[in-house]
């Protein structure tokens, strides 16, 4: 079952995505050559604590961390550790967090440095494969516009979509129906209301779809090796149109 959001309630998870807007643009500051990981989470968890929020994150199924770091071939949830950033590197970083019992989730890809053409441009196209989603969270749309939108942007560039995650529905759980996955056919799935939210996160692989799990059971990486980037916003959708609640 889909919840949908009073206006109230999304004014509350703004409030949410606004911090978490605000901890990715510390994070975006923090990214660089030899910072590690594990610092990035802890401004991280010290920037949201500050705001008198939860890092949504910290305890989920066990998560040891507040955000989830994403370097090179990783994909998703990938737990911040003692490694450092190295020139050229991409690292992704997702972050969730809990504020007056609502959920706001984003995702963004950095480069670290200067990096490859190749790793700017997958970046990039990501990033345009959410703007294309967000742009179909129009009332009377059905869910599957959103997924294809996201798949025709990744293909369309030589890129694969991850298969195994998917998007979500968000409030008071950080995850709640439906799922979003990142391909689907246009006019499928349920009719889009005002007041569904959803978190669109297309995560875009510069070869194959496929990827695994690392052995710590939680980091997830392309199959191939080849690069992955990330990117993530919490939507809703509203009578005048999207409402993005993790901008600025």
């Amino acid at each position: 079952m889909i919840i949908r959001k009073s206006i109230e309630e999304i004014e509350i998870m703004r409030e949410a995505g606004r911090i978490v807007a605000q901890t990715l643009e510390a994070i975006k500051r923090a990214v660089k050559p030899e910072i590690s990981t594990i610092k990035l989470d802890k401004i991280a968890e010290d920037f949201i604590t500050k705001k008198g929020a939860k890092p949504a994150f910290k305890g989920y199924r066990g998560f040891p961390a507040a955000i989830c770091v994403s370097i090179n071939e990783g994909v998703v949830h990938g737990i911040p550790s003692c490694r450092r950033l190295k020139e050229g590197d991409i690292i992704s970083i997702d972050i969730g967090v809990e504020y007056r019992g609502f959920h706001g989730d984003a995702a963004i890809t950095l480069p670290v440095g200067r990096v490859s053409s190749e790793a700017s441009r997958l970046i990039e196209i990501a990033k345009k494969a959410l703007q294309m989603g967000i742009s179909r969270c129009v009332v009377g749309n059905h869910l599957y516009d959103i997924s294809h939108a996201i798949q025709t942007v990744a293909e369309k560039a030589g890129y694969s979509v991850v298969r195994e995650f998917v998007g979500h529905g968000i409030g008071r759980s950080m995850h709640e129906d439906p799922q979003i996955p990142n391909y689907g056919h246009p006019g499928k799935g349920p009719r889009l209301e005002e007041g569904m939210v959803f978190a669109l996160e297309p995560m875009v692989n510069a070869g194959g779809h496929e990827v695994e799990v690392l052995p710590d059971k939680w980091g997830v990486v392309t199959r191939d090796r080849s690069l992955s980037a990330h990117f993530e916003h919490t939507v809703a959708i509203t009578k005048v149109g999207p409402l993005v609640l993790t901008s600025l």
